[in-house]
């Protein structure tokens, strides 16, 4: 790609730029990524998927343009209907990417490309899809020659090109290059810091959905055009370009160029400053709707000739050009769609883009073969009148998964999932996850009832979760300890969910308690135990997420409780890591709460039994924090100073966000590329 665009007011570049994936806000808690989870075999696997037989997202379509009938192509739906193949090096995804059959192509795991800039040229009637949020192309990307049609590109975050020259003209090393080709669904990617572009649309490439994607930290976003034919159809919506300089896009001889509720943000005082935002050239003929503008430098620009319809968009803190005119086009005159406000863009873009968990996964493990379902409601209406009763009922050593569906109600006892039986899932049945709570009371210091001692902290837990790959979903989990009424108990820590296991995910619960809510713990001290927690709330108010776990919080809301008295104070995370491994990642995530200003800190450092030899971590990046956060949000503990440990943010954002400093370390662009949720998770994929 290589034209003349208008200038930036700078160009300042920090090498190897890396962010990870967007901050969520609370919108995010209301979403459901549903699909099943699954682990990938060390090979590629072909695995037949008829159209009528394959997993949900293998069947998906794309909307917009790309899912227009015309060229001898009646939509876009990619490799459908071949098999699926799960691939995890660079031979496999080539071999399967430019071969003559249909494919869906699961990328489960990081493939680097070589030579750097690679890009692989696919063929047609092709779907390659990250597995969940770990298929990875770093380094290079792909190429769609002429006539190549019908394909599908989801779910990857394809990064890191990038050859250290910010406005690079001597590398043409794209994410995503498409040259003459046609019925192309880009969705769902996270595409950033390449030496060229992150998207190139060119040489009469048409019916083009863009959607869903983040486009990030990058000088050339997304340039469509290099031909003199007005002739290409594209969609754009739903995208989250964040801290890329020009070409947002740039749409030069575009027949129909269609974008809306895409959200366009240039952070203030950062090392990139937009040149310009959307941008109609030549023949253009662009409708723009319902988009938001957040400190971009000349959001709109058309050319002389170039026809720009605008209606419904925001702009804030923007300054310079915003242009429109002349006569565009009824974007309903070839397909159907709905147009998000305007005002819920931000935080629909910010919490939707990017890779989701859940799609790209396989259907060929135990989590994904047909489950065994227990059904439980308290009135007697299911097999089980407690949840406990239907974890008895679950056989030692079972193979395969066991879902224990809990009918809405609350039901208060104390529910404990052993090691002895894995592959568990506990559901809220409701259409809410307030319909179905578990809730008890007992505490740290609560004598038990044989008059054997007290519980400690652990014992204390009103659901422990000691079983691998275990899962709860869409259900609250509750700890009801009344401080206030026991102040003369020692041992006031009341967990509301223990974790001991590996493996374990939350999706959609609420972990509510005070001190000690959520616990994530290893089955011992040298076995690993990761959990990954995603669309829920935590809340608490004293080390209210903490333990020796490796654990991801991903877009889900933490909120800060006042304490028993009504005062607010407290931390919230409290890692004991062991040495060596990864600790706590809250990442894409909210902080809030009903509590003063500048009253609790994002945690402290827990040695153990004044234990010298852990290594707590929490890092905290991409998330949005209350007022409520100190301005040295780090704190000592036991005697420990937390700077020896490892504590550090990441591109938070918020009034509880600050800068860098000796009391709030960030990290460095080159150290946020090795903490993302694929490197605490590893080898497995949620």
């Amino acid at each position: 790609m290589r034209t003349t665009q208008p200038k930036a007011r700078h160009r300042r570049r920090r090498l190897g730029l890396t962010i990870g994936i967007p901050l969520a806000t609370a919108t995010a808690v209301g979403m459901s990524y549903g699909g099943t989870f699954g682990v990938f075999g060390e090979d590629a696997r072909p695995k037949a998927a008829a159209a009528t037989t394959g997993p949900a997202w293998a069947r998906e379509v794309a909307d917009g343009f790309a899912s227009v009938n015309a060229l001898g192509q009646k939509g876009t739906y990619g490799g459908r209907d071949g098999a699926i193949v799960t691939v995890k090096t660079l031979a496999d995804l080539e071999k399967y990417a430019t071969a003559p059959q249909p494919y869906v192509i699961v990328v489960a795991g990081t493939i680097t490309m070589n030579p750097k800039g690679k890009e692989i040229k696919v063929a047609s009637d092709k779907t390659i899809v990250g597995a969940g949020t770990s298929g990875h192309i770093v380094g290079g990307g792909f190429f769609l020659g002429q006539g190549v049609h019908n394909v599908i590109i989801r779910n990857l975050t394809i990064r890191d090109s990038y050859a250290g020259t910010w406005n690079d003209k001597d590398h043409d090393w794209d994410a995503i290059q498409m040259d003459g080709a046609h019925h192309v669904w880009i969705d769902h990617n996270n595409l950033r810091n390449m030496a060229d572009g992150l998207i190139d649309s060119r040489k009469d490439t048409t019916y083009v959905t863009v959607s869903w994607n983040q486009l990030k930290n990058d000088n050339k976003a997304f340039g469509i055009g290099w031909t003199d034919h007005v002739t290409a159809d594209i969609t754009i919506h739903h995208n989250w370009f964040h801290e890329t300089e020009q070409r947002n896009p740039s749409t030069d001889n575009v027949a129909h160029a269609h974008l809306y509720n895409n959200f366009l943000q240039d952070d203030p005082d950062s090392s990139i400053t937009s040149s310009y935002g959307n941008y109609a050239r030549g023949g253009t003929k662009m409708v723009l709707e319902n988009s938001y503008f957040e400190g971009m430098n000349n959001p709109v620009i058309k050319d002389g000739t170039a026809a720009l319809v605008q209606r419904g968009n925001v702009f804030v803190d923007t300054t310079g050009r915003n242009e429109s005119g002349g006569t565009a086009f009824d974007p309903t005159t070839y397909y159907r769609y709905t147009l998000d406000a305007t005002a819920d863009v931000p935080s629909k873009v910010k919490s939707g883009a990017g890779p989701r968990p859940a799609i790209g996964m396989t259907a060929t493990t135990p989590s994904a073969a047909a489950a065994t379902t227990l059904t439980v409601a308290k009135d007697g209406s299911g097999t089980y009148k407690t949840v406990q009763a239907a974890v008895d009922a679950v056989p030692v050593g079972n193979p395969s998964r066991v879902v224990i569906s809990v009918k809405p109600g609350t039901y208060r006892e104390l529910v404990n999932v052993p090691a002895n039986k894995p592959h568990v899932t506990i559901q809220g049945a409701g259409a809410s996850r307030k319909d179905t709570v578990i809730v008890y009371g007992n505490a740290a210091g609560t004598r038990k009832p044989d008059g054997s001692g007290t519980y400690g902290t652990p014992g204390s837990a009103t659901v422990a979760v000691r079983s691998d790959d275990s899962q709860l979903r869409n259900l609250s989990v509750s700890n009801d300890f009344n401080e206030a009424a026991n102040q003369s108990l020692e041992g006031h820590q009341a967990v509301a969910l223990l974790t001991a296991a590996d493996k374990i995910v939350l999706d959609g619960v609420i972990v509510t308690g005070d001190q000690d809510t959520l616990e994530m713990e290893t089955a011992a001290p040298d076995k690993p135990g990761r959990v990954y927690v995603t669309n829920s709330y935590v809340v608490g108010n004293v080390d209210f997420i903490f333990g020796r776990a490796t654990a991801v919080i991903d877009q889900s809301v933490i909120t800060l409780k006042k304490r028993w008295n009504g005062t607010s104070a407290g931390y919230i995370a409290a890692p004991s890591t062991p040495a060596g491994r990864k600790g706590i990642l809250i990442n894409r995530s909210t902080v809030n709460g009903d509590v003063a200003a500048a009253s609790f800190q994002l945690g402290r450092n827990w040695h153990p039994g004044g234990d010298k030899t852990v290594d707590p971590q929490v890092t905290v990046r991409n998330s949005t924090l209350s007022a409520a956060i100190k301005s040295t949000p780090w704190s000592d503990m036991g005697g420990f100073s937390w700077k020896d440990d490892r504590f550090a943010e990441y591109m938070n954002t918020g009034p509880g966000a600050g800068p860098k400093s000796t009391d709030r370390p960030h990290l460095t662009d080159s150290q946020a590329a090795s903490q993302e949720v694929s490197d605490y998770l590893g080898d497995w994929t949620p």
